[in-house]
Order: structure tokens, then sequence, then C-alpha cells
């Protein structure tokens, strides 16, 4: 029986050295890659194609959601399963709205770990108890009341967009930006401008704020609110 190849991506040398080791010793796991922030994620996702990303949701320069969906979009087949410190409602709802097959939190014992892995790599979804219980919660209360989700950044930012704001929420400034995009300062500055114009928010500390508060960036992260 072919091994389940596996990517990994967490910004943390020792929980990625961690978890590597974890699922040597569990064997039937082969690991293809590893990755430290989201963009080397996504490229390490396209060119390894692995069938299992193991990923934690909060990365430098790409955050994990964002990654997922890119990667879901040069790989459709791959399954992702999202690691977190935190289950705020706004990354799990994330997380399951743009692809995700599984989200644990990293209190999860080893072998629930090696388990998931499996268990999405067959087609399932697995969440951790808490995460779970929470999800069929608000899905119930959304059918009770008729509600409707609305619209989610994904739906009205473009990939671009997302990215410059993570990096703006990051702290970095147009230059800075640019130079990990790859593009021009006036290019950062007109997305700058695009994704202000459609979240009608206007300064660095409202766009901070929103994105921590759906999960692109934690708020553990430190940045500068002026």
């Amino acid at each position: 029986m072919n091994p389940i190849t596996v990517l990994l991506a967490e910004d943390h040398t020792i929980v990625r050295e961690g978890l590597r080791k974890m699922l040597e010793l569990e064997g039937g796991f082969e690991i293809v890659g590893e990755a430290q922030d989201g963009r080397q994620a996504v490229a390490q996702a396209q060119k390894l194609q692995p069938d299992v990303v193991l990923m934690d949701i909060a990365m430098p320069l790409l955050n994990g959601l964002e990654a997922l969906r890119q990667i879901i979009h040069v790989r459709p087949t791959a399954k992702v399963l999202m690691l977190s410190a935190h289950s705020d409602d706004a990354y799990v709802k994330n997380a399951v709205e743009s692809g995700a097959s599984g989200f644990l939190l990293k209190q999860t014992s080893s072998h629930d770990v090696c388990r998931a892995i499996r268990e999405i790599h067959a087609g399932k979804t697995c969440f951790t108890a808490a995460v779970a219980k929470r999800l069929n919660h608000h899905r119930l209360k959304s059918r009770s009341r008729g509600e409707l989700y609305s619209k989610k950044d994904a739906d009205i930012l473009s990939s671009r967009e997302m990215e410059v704001l993570q990096l703006i929420a990051e702290g970095k400034a147009n230059k800075e930006s640019a130079e990990v995009l790859h593009i021009s300062v006036k290019t950062v500055e007109k997305h700058r401008q695009s994704l202000m114009d459609k979240l009608n928010i206007h300064d660095t500390a409202g766009l901070t704020r929103h994105a921590i508060a759906t999960g692109i960036i934690e708020s553990s992260v430190q940045v500068t609110i002026v």
C-alpha cells in the first residue's frame, strides 16, 4: 500500500520537526516537503502534488486561509488539514468555507492527527470535537432563523488584495509589500485603495482590526496601530 504523501506547512521549526518525527514514527506517511510560510506552501503544493497538506492557520507573508484557497486552486485534488492554537468562529468558518477537509487544534494528540490525515485522504472530513460541535450549532441556528451567510472576504476581495491586506496588517509598508509580492509600489497602492473601497475601511488601523476579526492574522501578532 502506497504511503500518504504529506506537505508540512508550519512557520515554527520546532513544531514542524515534531510533526515530521510523529508521522515518521507512525508509518504509512511520506513527508514530501516542508514550508515555512504560506507562499512557500502554495508553491510546494503545486510542485510536489501531495495527497495531504497539514497547515498552520497562522503563517507569515500569506496566512493559512488564503494559502488554502490558492492550494485548492492549483491542486484541486489535495486535501488540506488545518491546525490552529485557536478555535475562534472566524477561523473555523473561513477555513471550512475555503475548502479545508479538517480543522484540528494544536492540543490534539499525535494519534488523532494521524487518524485525521488518513480520514481526509479517504475523502472524509475531520474536526476536533469542540470545533465540530460549534459548527453544527451554528448551522442549526442559521437554518432555524432562515439566515443566509454574509459574503466573506474571499468573495469580495481578489487573491492579491487578500495578500496585500495581510501584509498591511503585519505592519509592512507599501515598498516592503511590493518586494514580497514582486510587484511595483504603484500596484500595491492600487490594490490597497481597492480593498479599502470594497471593505469601506479607510485607515491602516481599521484594516488591521478587520484582519484580526476575520482570522486573516491572529490577534497575538504584534502590529502597530496608529
